[in-house]
């Protein structure tokens, strides 16, 4: 609109000068004079309209942001706070059922104990609850029935922020931010100096790797860390997990997207990790959760099998039929 009020103006300026022109009561110098100067005028107004675009683009993203500020948390904190250095890191999961939006239940009446300390593995296939159940343990969720506790406290008794910081996961969906490598590591332990950065991407095998990008720790990573392969996300997703030095480490298929050597690897660091510390280990990988105190094998929302690696191998199961396949045992 303001163009084309702009674009009237200036023919209107041609039209009515050049007829004065022609009448004789204007002079050729003074029209030309006329003709540039209302360009000029109008002109600039082109910018109004930039201007007023820019700021209903401004406006959108406000009343987005304000309007997620505003959102209701649906989980409510507690009121109990539980001081990190205080958790010894035993987790219980009481009878619980849950399912997703009043649709048929993924956990039906789980109950497992984790002893403070304790390196557990959870295997079952693709559906089973396997994530599900973790996310519960991290309030992401509400269960419909039972309880889950850390260090015998209902979870839904405790602080929020004081649940999540007592607990590293680490996602087989990494999310990396952009940013410089360093940063991404460092995040969520942001008091970290940069050897204790570099001494975390050592235990996650991530130190070599990193060396060999551009700027090494200062290398971007790019949005969700797209300048990096899967692999190499994975393990910065570990060390970000070392470096906060939680009670309670969860690994949810921490390491599908390394090679079997890295994985090797990683599980030479991650056996000194563990130590004194609550692990829960997901994997569809059996050779990454052989050497738990405790394997259970979930099958439609419950808890099938249960036992050590050797003692699940005789019981000639689920769990013995997965490693056959997975070891190329006829």
């Amino acid at each position: 609109m303001l163009r084309f009020l702009i674009l009237l103006g200036f023919v209107l300026t041609l039209y009515l000068g050049g007829r004065e022109v022609l009448q004789g009561r204007l002079t050729v110098g003074t029209y030309g004079f006329m003709v540039f100067i209302v360009q000029d005028l109008l002109w600039p107004f082109t910018f109004l309209s930039e201007v007023m675009d820019e700021y209903q683009r401004a406006m959108a993203s406000v009343r987005r942001v304000m309007g997620l500020l505003d959102t209701a948390i649906a989980i409510p904190h507690g009121n109990n706070s539980l001081p990190i250095e205080m958790i010894a890191g035993k987790v219980q999961f009481d009878h619980i059922t849950f399912a997703y939006n009043e649709r048929n239940d993924i956990l039906k009446d789980l109950s497992l104990q984790i002893p403070a300390g304790a390196t557990i593995g959870i295997v079952g296939a693709t559906g089973s609850g396997k994530s599900t159940l973790v996310k519960l343990l991290l309030r992401f969720y509400e269960v419909q029935s039972g309880r889950i506790l850390v260090d015998d406290i209902d979870i839904r008794d405790l602080n929020l922020f004081d649940l999540r910081r007592c607990i590293g996961w680490v996602s087989q969906d990494v999310f990396l931010f952009h940013g410089t490598v360093a940063e991404n590591i460092a995040y969520g332990s942001f008091d970290a100096s940069h050897d204790e950065i570099i001494h975390a991407a050592k235990l996650a095998e991530a130190h070599e790797f990193i060396l060999q990008l551009p700027q090494g720790y200062d290398t971007i990573v790019g949005e969700r860390g797209q300048k990096l392969s899967g692999g190499q996300r994975q393990r910065i997703a570990i060390a970000r997990a070392i470096l906060k030095d939680p009670p309670i480490l969860i690994l949810d298929e921490a390491t599908s997207a390394v090679d079997n050597e890295t994985e090797a690897a990683i599980q030479k660091s991650l056996a000194m990790i563990t130590q004194n510390r609550t692990t829960i280990a997901i994997a569809h990988r059996l050779s990454t959760i052989r050497h738990s105190h405790c394997i259970y094998v979930m099958d439609d929302g419950q808890i099938v099998e249960q036992g050590k690696h050797e003692d699940l191998i005789a019981l000639d199961g689920i769990y013995a039929s997965l490693w056959r396949v997975q070891s190329g045992i006829h």
